[in-house]
C-alpha cells in the first residue's frame, strides 16, 4: 500500500501548478460511451481514479491512448453494456457509468460502486431519476441490472443536490427525446463543466450551476472528433492552501479559477491569511500562526466542500483558539481524528461535530491514511510536526492527488515514498 516519510518543517514557498479535476474528469470520461466517436481531452489528472475509469473504459472495448495529461479516447468500439465489477468496486465515480451505458446500449448491469469509506453514500436519488426518465433497474446478484423500457423526458425533483445523480440524469436525458428539467441539481462547478462538455458535444443543456437544468433531448448524427480541456481542481487548490495556513509560507497557486473556491479562500483569510490574485495565480502568505474559524459546516455547493473538511481540520489543529467542524454531508468523515490526535491533536467529536482547540505545535507519529482527503490531512500535519512522520495505506491519496511528492518538493517539503 505505500507510505510517505515526511520531515517536519517550519516555513514553505514555492509554487503549485493545479492539475485537472478529479470530479469534472470521470464524469465526462464516462460520458464518452454516449456517442461512439474520437474524444481528445486536454487536463486530466495522472491520478489512480482516472486509471480505473480508462481500465473500464477498455475493457468494454474502448481504445484509451494517454500522455502528458491528454487522453485520445474512441468509443466506437464498445462491445458490452456490463460494467466490470472488479473495477468498479474501486472506484465510487464508476456509477455515472449507468445513465451514459443505457443511452448508448439500452441496457446496464453494474455493481454497487467503491471508492473511500466516508459513510453512507446511497444512489437512491440516481436509480429514481433514471426510473422516472423510462428505465427499469433491478437488483439481481449484488449488481443493479437496468434496461429501457421508453426513454422519456419528465421533471424531476431532486430531495437533495446529489452530484452523482445529477450527472447521471444529465447523461441518459440528453438523448431521449422532449425536455427534461431537473430541480434543486447539484450545483458544483463541475457540473458546469460536464454541461459546457456536453455542448460542445452537440447535445443541449443548460442552467448548470443554477436550481434548474434544462435538457432538450436529441440523437446525435455528427460524430465528429471532440476536443475538450476540463477544469483544474479546486479541492487540489484548496489542499495546498490549508497546508500553507498550517504554518509560514508565500506560496503562488497557478491554473485555477479562483471562483471555484471562494469559501476556502474565504475562510483562510478570516483565520488572518493574505490571500491574493495577480494575473490568473493565488499567491497565499501567511507569516505568523492562524486564528482558529468560530464554525465551519460542509454543505452543497456554494456552500463549504466537504472534500476540504479533514484539511481544514489538519490546519485548525494549530490554530490559535477552538474551531467548531460540523460534517453535514457524510456520516463517517472524522476517520483522520484519531490519527490527528496521534500527532497531539486537541480534537473531540460528538456525533458529526469536531471540536479542535488548537496546540502551538504537533508531534511526529506513524499513521494510517483511512481515505482520500483523510490522508491528505494528515501530510499537512506532518509538514509541521516535530520530527519524522510516516504515513500508511497512501493509496487512498493517490486516488486523488496528481504528482503530490513532486508538487510538495517543489514548495519546501521534505518527503519521500517507500
Amino acid at each position: 500500500m505505500g507510505s510517505f516519510i515526511i520531515e517536519g518543517r517550519n516555513s514553505l514557498e514555492g509554487i503549485v501548478n493545479i492539475g485537472g479535476s478529479k470530479n469534472a474528469a470521470l464524469p465526462i470520461l464516462a460520458s464518452t460511451v454516449i456517442v461512439g466517436r474520437e474524444y481528445i481531452l486536454e487536463n486530466i489528472p495522472e491520478i489512480e481514479d482516472v486509471k480505473d475509469m480508462f481500465e473500464i473504459l477498455t475493457t468494454m472495448g474502448c481504445s484509451v491512448q494517454y500522455e502528458n495529461g491528454i487522453a485520445l479516447i474512441d468509443t466506437r468500439g464498445l462491445n458490452t453494456h456490463i460494467v466490470p465489477e472488479k473495477i468498479v468496486r474501486k472506484i465510487r465515480s464508476s456509477i455515472i457509468l449507468m445513465g451514459a451505458v443505457l443511452q448508448r446500449t439500452g441496457r446496464v448491469e453494474v455493481a454497487y460502486p467503491g471508492g473511500c469509506e466516508i459513510g453512507l453514500r446511497p444512489i437512491d436519488l440516481h436509480l429514481k431519476g433514471l426510473k422516472k426518465l423510462g428505465v427499469e433497474i433491478n437488483e439481481k446478484n449484488g449488481l443493479l441490472v437496468g434496461k429501457v423500457k421508453e426513454a422519456v423526458s419528465c421533471e424531476i425533483h431532486l430531495d437533495y443536490p446529489s452530484v452523482g445523480a445529477t450527472e447521471n440524469i444529465m447523461l441518459f436525458a440528453v438523448g431521449n427525446p422532449g425536455r427534461t428539467i431537473i430541480y434543486n441539481p447539484a450545483r458544483e462547478p463541475e457540473i458546469v463543466d460536464l454541461q459546457n462538455f456536453l455542448n460542445v458535444c452537440g447535445f443541449s443543456v443548460s442552467g448548470a450551476g443554477t436550481g434548474v437544468i434544462i435538457i432538450e433531448g436529441k440523437k446525435l448524427e455528427e460524430k465528429d472528433t471532440v476536443e475538450y480541456k476540463i477544469i483544474s481542481d479546486r479541492i487540489e487548490a484548496g489542499t495546498y492552501l490549508s497546508a500553507a495556513a498550517s504554518m509560514k509560507s508565500k506560496i503562488y497557486i497557478k491554473n485555477i479559477e479562483k471562483s471555484h473556491f471562494k469559501s476556502i479562500t474565504s475562510l483562510y483569510e478570516d483565520a488572518g491569511c493574505e490571500i491574493r490574485e495577480t494575473h490568473g495565480t493565488i499567491v497565499i502568505s501567511n507569516d505568523r500562526r492562524i486564528k482558529a474559524v468560530e464554525k465551519v459546516t460542509t454543505q452543497p455547493y456554494p456552500g463549504f466542500p466537504t472534500d476540504m473538511q479533514a484539511q481544514v481540520m489538519a490546519s485548525m489543529a494549530v490554530a490559535d483558539g477552538i474551531s467548531i467542524i460540523e460534517e453535514t454531508v457524510f456520516d463517517s468523515r472524522f476517520k483522520h481524528v484519531p490519527e490527528l490526535q496521534k500527532m497531539g491533536a486537541n480534537i473531540t467529536t460528538i456525533g458529526r461535530v469536531a471540536v479542535v482547540e488548537g496546540v502551538e505545535k504537533l508531534s511526529s507519529a506513524e499513521v494510517e491514511a483511512k481515505d482520500l482527503r483523510g490522508g491528505a490531512a494528515l501530510v499537512i500535519a506532518a509538514m509541521g510536526a516535530d520530527g519524522i512522520s510516516k504515513i500508511n495505506n497512501i493509496h487512498h491519496i493517490k486516488r486523488g492527488y496528481e504528482k503530490f511528492i513532486y508538487k510538495l518538493q517543489n514548495i519546501g517539503v521534505i518527503i519521500t515514498e517507500t
